[in-house]
């Protein structure tokens, strides 16, 4: 069995969790709706999670293996709906980030943003695996590191996911799928899934 050690992220590893996250979500079926050109999508992801590492490190936890094959982002109970927001600085970043593909981004967003539940749960924001590590137990992994963190203060946790075959995987570790919507105009399908307390 191979020894996964998972650590919470310093600042002065963001930038390769940045990089890990990049590289796992080049074939996001939501990031690839959103910006279609593989070229302009690989310019774009460093953008986009040096943004939303930087956020989330302040409302939550960044986590990351010890080696960088795969990554967290974790917002803390009352934060999730944080993650969107609509401040003219986000707004301005955003615009920044996604240029000409802003208003699917916007869909997108709303859309997680409608289905976010009430009350208070630890917010799986972004989770995701270096390719050349993907389908190695390295998802799961550090997905149970922050599972026990919501164990121990005896809360849910909650995730979007866009990717069928990650489906499954969220399934083991317990969550059970609460809504599916479709994001309109041949946008992909999403599941938001929920994980009681153990």
């Amino acid at each position: 069995m191979i020894e996964r050690a998972i650590l919470q992220a310093m600042a002065t590893q963001h930038q390769v969790v940045i990089d890990t996250l990049s590289d796992a979500f080049m074939t996001d079926p939501a990031l690839s709706f959103i910006v279609p050109d593989e070229s302009a999508r690989a310019k774009m992801l460093p953008k986009l999670f040096a943004l939303l590492v930087s956020d989330d490190a302040k409302a939550g936890t960044v986590m990351r293996s010890e080696k960088d094959e795969a990554a967290a982002l974790w917002r803390n109970p009352g934060m999730a709906k944080d993650a969107g927001g609509t401040s003219f600085g986000l707004m301005w970043n955003m615009l920044r980030i996604f240029g000409l593909s802003i208003a699917r981004a916007s869909t997108v967003a709303d859309a997680l943003a409608a289905h976010l539940p009430g009350g208070r749960y630890h917010y799986l924001h972004f989770v995701g695996v270096r390719s050349a590590y993907q389908g190695k137990g390295w998802g799961g992994a550090i997905i149970r590191e922050g599972l026990a963190r919501a164990d121990a203060e005896g809360l849910p946790s909650w995730l979007e996911t866009a990717t069928p075959a990650n489906v499954p995987l969220y399934q083991r570790l317990g969550f059970v799928t609460q809504v599916e919507w479709d994001i309109p105009k041949g946008g992909p399908h999403f599941w938001g899934m929920m994980r009681p307390a153990a």
